[in-house]
């Protein structure tokens, strides 16, 4: 895989600079991870927005969910993708119908289709494979 991750200086000033953090694929679930990083990210004092379709309409631990990304009714600042690698370029143009800011897919999570998609359009604020929370913690 020929994409390369920002430099940590980069990471820390999307996740410092950022307000609003939409997470595709939130589940309802406490013992998910999505779940679980949301809670993380609610901690830190981000505004949150869960995006899954199946849950949409419905609050999830404080956090109201809507179907699309393009549902989301403010600027976001980043999409925190929790969906299977084949699932990025999905999203990736997904991503591309918002002004959001930084596409970020969790920790094991890559697709050289998905980063090309978004370079191919300017849009080159991309985290690949990282975790938030790490990151996050990193900076304490």
């Amino acid at each position: 895989m020929s994409f390369q991750n920002p430099s940590q200086e980069k990471i820390f000033q999307y996740l410092n600079e950022a307000k609003v953090i939409a997470v595709v694929g939130l589940s309802d679930k406490p013992e998910k991870t999505s779940y679980k990083i949301a809670e993380v990210l609610k901690a830190h004092g981000y505004t949150l927005y869960g995006v899954n379709p199946k849950l949409a309409g419905q609050t999830i631990n404080e956090i109201p969910v809507v179907a699309e990304l393009t549902d989301v009714p403010v600027t976001i600042d980043i999409v925190d993708v929790f969906r299977r690698s084949e699932f990025l370029p999905e999203v990736a143009k997904a991503f591309l119908k918002t002004d959001a800011k930084v596409f970020w897919a969790q920790l094991g999570l890559e697709s050289e289709e998905a980063a090309k998609l978004l370079q191919d359009q300017g849009r080159n604020d991309i985290v690949m494979n990282r975790c938030v929370k790490i990151e996050l913690n990193k900076q304490a």
